[in-house]
């Protein structure tokens, strides 16, 4: 009896691996061997696996949280969807079980530190136990100078960079924190390279904004900051959550980057006038034990 042939055959390579029918999407020279999980491109090599990354800021590890269609949700969303619901109860099971939640020193210091921000005009609030940000954030008050020394972290979107800062003093002006990193001659050669497009551009088109906490998901807004002002000063009258985090950006391609005051649909407000009427104590902060 003659054996039917197998259709995908003549397709098939002597490994038996099916020739894909995609081009790298890095060099677009190459036939696509793997597939990105996060971001769906096709790549033929690790060389263009690590360009691509880097291209796109892009770590590779598959989005859980992404948006499924209903008519694309399959049983294989459904499991991933209930593992993933089972890991954030295992996370939260072990937040709790910290022992910082039962520290009292860690909540009196906790404590201590937002009402210091208070008495600077500052709402600084705090996550639970078993949040990056919380886990992250190393900022201290000076009792003696009476002095804030910040976590602070600074975003370069148009290079994807950002850089991690610690024991910033509050009386430093921005463009002081900002030399070592856009300034062409005080600045890191290393540093200097990546943020090429910031060293080269003029420093009057350089702009520094501070996302606005509490607002709605479609209607994010940011502060422009004044570099030639301390941290201190910049940061009075505003909501930070754990630390504060800059973008420094360029006027000319800070692109969906809404500033308050600038979009025509609303008027030029204060969103934390809203926010100023909350508690400093609100849900998802860590309370004071006593």
């Amino acid at each position: 009896m003659a054996e039917r042939e197998d259709p995908d055959s003549a397709r098939r390579p002597a490994g038996g691996r099916k020739i894909s029918l995609q081009r790298c999407e890095t060099c677009s020279q190459e036939e696509a061997k793997y597939r990105c999980p996060r971001c769906m491109k096709y790549s033929c090599s690790l060389l263009c696996v690590k360009k691509h990354k880097l291209a796109l800021s892009c770590n590779g590890v598959r989005d859980k949280t992404a948006f499924v269609s209903v008519n694309e949700f399959t049983d294989l969303n459904l499991l991933s969807d209930y593992r993933f619901l089972e890991d954030v109860g295992r996370a939260a099971d072990a937040a709790a079980r910290h022992l910082t939640v039962h520290n009292p020193t860690a909540k009196k210091l906790l404590y201590g530190l937002r009402n210091k921000a208070r008495k600077c005009d500052i709402d600084l609030r705090t996550l639970p136990v078993g949040f990056t940000k919380r886990r992250e954030n190393s900022t201290t008050f000076n009792c003696m100078e009476k002095k804030f020394y910040w976590h602070l972290k600074l975003i370069f979107p148009h290079s994807h960079a950002e850089y991690t800062l610690q024991g910033v003093p509050d009386d430093k002006t921005l463009a002081d924190i900002l030399k070592p990193y856009i300034d062409p001659v005080e600045s890191d050669p290393v540093v200097c390279q990546r943020l090429k497009i910031y060293t080269v551009s003029p420093q009057s088109d350089v702009q520094i904004l501070m996302k606005i906490e509490n607002r709605k998901q479609n209607s994010v807004r940011y502060y422009e900051l004044d570099a030639r002002r301390s941290l201190l000063d910049n940061l009075k009258g505003k909501v930070i959550i754990e630390y504060p985090t800059f973008f420094v950006v360029l006027k000319t391609l800070k692109n969906n980057m809404v500033i308050l005051g600038q979009d025509a649909s609303e008027p030029a407000e204060n969103s934390d006038s809203e926010s100023s009427s909350l508690s400093s104590v609100e849900e998802g902060e860590i309370r004071d034990s006593s």
